[in-house]
């Protein structure tokens, strides 16, 4: 199915005609959405949905890994140290900080918290890491670090939403959603997109994060799972050979062509490429798992254990997944929610959720390069907002949700290696210099990958979407 990466298409004739002669009522609206939906569906093809198409440019990176951590990381405790705030710990903030900011849960009151957390420059950029993130070490002059990140949204849900898809509330298609239907994929035998979880629950807003939205369900993320059959009932029921599977995907498909010869619905050809992919995947699939296979040395390197559900085997599954030409790549770890509580304090707590990530993250990264993957994959690690620098009043130490300012970190796929972008005031509320919302994270994300973030667009009920909106600017300064 041809879904072309463009911007508005000229009104054709019969639809310009209508709007020259008729009033703008409710009926003329009515009858518009029509022929818009009509014209829509004269253009749709029986071309594969997640075909390989060229990119508005040359890219720079070819394959995307986005490692989300779901619940807010603490920059002030991981990243970016702030004397300042520790010489004022247990003092109210400046009135200059806090006016016009909202929080989610923190009282007026809310007395500022320094970290107790150790810092060091490392590698010859010189970036912040605590003690926290031994392994990130490895790491910082292959990364290039977003230390001014702001968003819109502080609650999880919404603010996840917000992060993966441009846009607060469901219904809109997620990034992944987006890049396969501008790209497709270089696989025939997996799903472009798809998606990995690993924590103790899923993540806030569930599989809304990964959903297509009014993109056709060709592009909406498959979820994998990590360990035994990496999606169920993979495997046919006993009886049931592989001729006969695959005389049956045939049959199928044949009904669904001629169905979608009659309608042009393009959900149709989402029927036909889920069979035809479900089909190769039970030959795929199971090999693709098999991390028994990978030498004891890149086991160890990532930290993963064969069989094993974890952070780590989601990160060596992206890594053989990218090899296999999927597309998008995306990890889910939670819980980085730390407000201070039982199980949600930023010293035990965080210590534990940094240690699941902290090694294989930076595998990750040394792996691909090694292979000559890294060139052409964009990893990125953050999750929907940061910490304040305000302490929670809990039984334990924690920090409220933080919209204006955190850190976010990309590696490979045409950023700019070893480069620390952006700063915060010296007690970390606001951007310095630098500042990077997440339009503009999402524009420069689609430029790497050879797409113009306001041609990519998809018309639904009238008007043209796009993953940006109205807004979003290219961070033309962490391009190599």
């Amino acid at each position: 199915m041809k879904m072309p990466a463009h911007t508005n298409e000229p009104l054709n004739s019969h639809r310009r005609a209508f709007l020259q002669n008729t009033g703008v009522g409710l009926g003329a609206a009515a009858l518009m959405q029509m022929l818009t939906q009509d014209a829509a569906a004269s253009e749709v093809t029986s071309e594969r949905a997640m075909a390989a198409r060229d990119s508005h440019f040359t890219p720079r990176a070819k394959n995307v890994i986005y490692l989300f951590m779901a619940g807010g990381p603490s920059q002030l405790e991981m990243f970016t140290p702030k004397p300042v705030l520790n010489d004022y710990h247990g003092q109210a903030p400046p009135a200059r900080f806090t006016e016009g900011r909202r929080f989610a849960f923190l009282p007026a009151d809310a007395k500022l918290l320094g970290s107790n957390r150790h810092f060091g420059r490392w590698g010859e950029c010189g970036m912040d890491l605590s003690e926290l993130l031994p392994f990130h070490r490895q790491i910082v002059d292959d990364a290039c670090w977003l230390r001014a990140v702001a968003t819109n949204v502080f609650n999880h849900g919404p603010a996840k939403l917000f992060m993966n898809t441009g846009f607060q509330a469901p219904g809109r298609p997620s990034l992944g959603s987006w890049v396969t239907y501008g790209l497709g994929s270089e696989s025939s035998s997996l799903p472009g997109f798809v998606v990995l979880q690993s924590g103790p629950r899923g993540p806030r807003a569930g599989n809304t994060l990964w959903s297509s939205g009014f993109l056709p369900t060709s592009y909406q993320g498959v979820p994998f799972r990590s360990k035994g059959n990496p999606i169920l009932n993979l495997s046919n029921p006993p009886g049931i050979t592989r001729e006969a599977q695959r005389d049956f995907t045939e049959t199928v498909g044949q009904l669904n062509a001629t169905r979608f010869d009659a309608v042009k619905d393009p959900e149709i050809l989402t029927r036909i490429q889920a069979y035809e992919t479900a089909f190769a995947m039970q030959m795929s699939a199971p090999e693709l798992t098999q991390l028994d296979k990978e030498t004891k040395q890149t086991l160890d390197m990532y930290g993963a254990v064969p069989g094993q559900a974890s952070f780590a085997n989601n990160c060596l599954l992206a890594r053989r997944m990218i090899e296999r030409g999927v597309r998008f790549v995306q990890l889910y770890h939670t819980d980085w929610d730390h407000h201070g509580g039982k199980g949600a304090d930023l010293d035990k707590a965080l210590d534990q959720t940094c240690r699941e990530v902290d090694q294989a993250s930076a595998a990750l990264v040394m792996d691909l390069k090694q292979r000559g993957l890294l060139e052409d994959t964009l990893v990125i690690w953050g999750g929907e907002f940061g910490r304040t620098p305000m302490g929670e009043p809990r039984e334990t130490t924690g920090r409220d949700h933080h919209i204006d300012a955190f850190t976010m970190w990309m590696a490979g796929g045409g950023v700019k290696p070893g480069h620390i972008h952006g700063s915060t005031d010296e007690l970390g509320f606001g951007p310095v210099e630098g500042r990077v919302h997440v339009h503009d994270l999402h524009a420069t994300i689609l430029h790497l990958l050879g797409m113009d973030h306001k041609r990519l667009t998809f018309r639904f009920q009238g008007r043209d979407y796009r993953l940006t909106d109205v807004h979003g600017e290219l961070v033309t300064e962490i391009l190599v």
